[in-house]
């Protein structure tokens, strides 16, 4: 199975889902790459702690657009990438027929991304390197 259009979710995409996004990005730059939030803080840029530590990176993420999750993203994703299981439940109940390309960006290593927003810089740290650790388990199953 290929996975060309994959989406990632969090709460707002201002934190996690941007990190995560351009992370794939980097990654897979032939792949459609998108992110949304079950509760969006629309038309906000990324987070400038999550741009902060993106950057040491050397990845961009100021052109980053908040947006709410919809019916269109989640059919359109061949993958769909959530930081928590209450994410990925909420998502199942939404969208039942989205069951089976919905998994936590944590699924193999059993690990949700904790929510940096509203904390210091190191907690945006501690996220991304969860994230980072965990997409690494999918390089092989996106690739």
């Amino acid at each position: 199975m290929s996975f060309n259009n994959i989406l990632v979710v969090c709460v707002g995409n201002i934190c996690r889902s941007p990190i995560a996004a351009a992370l794939l990005l980097n990654q897979y730059p032939k792949k459609h790459i998108d992110s949304a939030g079950v509760s969006a803080v629309i038309g906000h840029h990324a987070d400038p702690k999550a741009i902060e530590v993106m950057a040491a990176d050397g990845i961009d993420m100021t052109d980053h657009i908040a947006k709410q999750i919809s019916e269109e993203l989640v059919v359109t994703a061949d993958l769909i990438l959530t930081m928590s299981v209450n994410q990925t439940k909420w998502l199942e109940e939404q969208w039942p027929h989205c069951r089976g390309k919905v998994f936590r960006i944590g699924h193999w290593i059993d690990k949700d991304i904790a929510d940096p927003y509203r904390h210091d810089k190191p907690a945006f740290e501690t996220a991304r390197q969860d994230i980072i650790e965990s997409l690494e388990q999918w390089a092989e199953k996106i690739s």
